[in-house]
């Protein structure tokens, strides 16, 4: 039998609420007081990715907010709306649903590029960007024609197919999940108890279809109308302070091409690459990165 939402409802030191923006519910966890720093997950996660972070934010003075994006977790699961503009408009909706006109936004890998969507769609909404193993869109478009990296990104080409990806992600307890996480990390993360979490929160019904739709938009509106606004759009640089992490060993998104955003930011911008960490810097060396992220972020001009 698949599990229902209360998988993704984990006990720890902060709260669990449901908060709605533009017609859609959310879920999210929140710890500390001070400061928004909205944070965004990726695939194959939920919420759980930012738990490290949820504690060292409160215990710096920060008030964190870890949300499950559409179609994850406790989050709305409807049938359409994971193209990257409407996401972003999710996001800035949901930091005006917390009681603020903008944060800090931190997004890693899907919630990386829908960090840099808003900081160039929903600008107001920004006031500092962190950006985790992900490129700028623009970026990772023109990096569709180096080999190298079509290479890393293999798989999600096979998630352009209808139906059948969904069922080889959730088959046998969502066993390919666990084999994604492995394959994109360090040696050693994650942990069994980990893989487990991330895996047992995938079979929440329709979550497994809504994560492939992501892929599916990105990777179709390359020939569309709709992708080549976008793509236009978002040659607008971004004005926001900009953290960009990326993971020495990340297989998935090749730091070369994650680096190469730079070009498009003209506010101040810090690169950071952590070696020894894969695609989940934040998880595999969460005090490594914890503390180049508080130290960014408690820096008032930083560069």
């Amino acid at each position: 039998m698949a599990p229902d939402e209360s998988v993704v409802h984990i006990e720890g030191p902060w709260t669990h609420r449901a908060v709605h923006a533009g017609g859609t519910r959310f879920h999210v966890v929140e710890a500390g007081e001070g400061p928004l720093v909205l944070l965004l997950h990726g695939f194959p996660q939920f919420w759980w990715t930012w738990r490290h972070q949820l504690t060292s934010l409160a215990e710096a003075g920060y008030r964190a907010v870890a949300a499950d994006l559409r179609g994850y977790g406790g989050s709305d699961k409807p049938p359409r709306g994971y193209d990257l503009p409407t996401l972003a408009t999710d996001a800035a909706g949901l930091i005006r649903a917390l009681g603020e006109t903008c944060a800090t936004v931190v997004g890693h890998d899907w919630g990386g590029l829908l960090a840099w969507t808003m900081a160039v769609l929903n600008p107001k909404s920004v006031s500092r960007l962190v950006v985790v193993s992900a490129p700028h869109p623009v970026r990772a478009r023109r990096s569709l024609v180096s080999a190298g990296q079509l290479r890393a990104v293999r798989r999600a080409i096979g998630f352009q197919l209808p139906l059948l990806p969904e069922h080889r992600l959730t088959r046998h307890d969502a066993a390919m999940v666990g084999r994604l996480l492995d394959e994109r990390s360090r040696p050693g993360w994650p942990s069994a108890d980990e893989s487990c979490t991330y895996r047992e929160a995938f079979r929440i019904p329709a979550v497994a279809y809504s994560a492939l739709e992501y892929h599916r938009w990105f990777g179709r509106s390359q020939f569309r109308p709709d992708g080549l606004r976008f793509a236009r759009a978002m040659r607008t640089h971004v004005e926001a302070p900009t953290l960009q992490v990326h993971g020495g060993l990340d297989p998935v998104v090749l730091p070369r091409t994650a680096q190469g955003s730079s070009r498009h930011v003209t506010a101040p911008y810090r690169w950071r690459l952590l070696e020894g960490a894969g695609h989940f810097p934040h998880e595999e060396v969460p005090d490594v990165f914890d503390a180049e992220l508080l130290d960014w972020l408690n820096d008032p001009e930083p560069a």
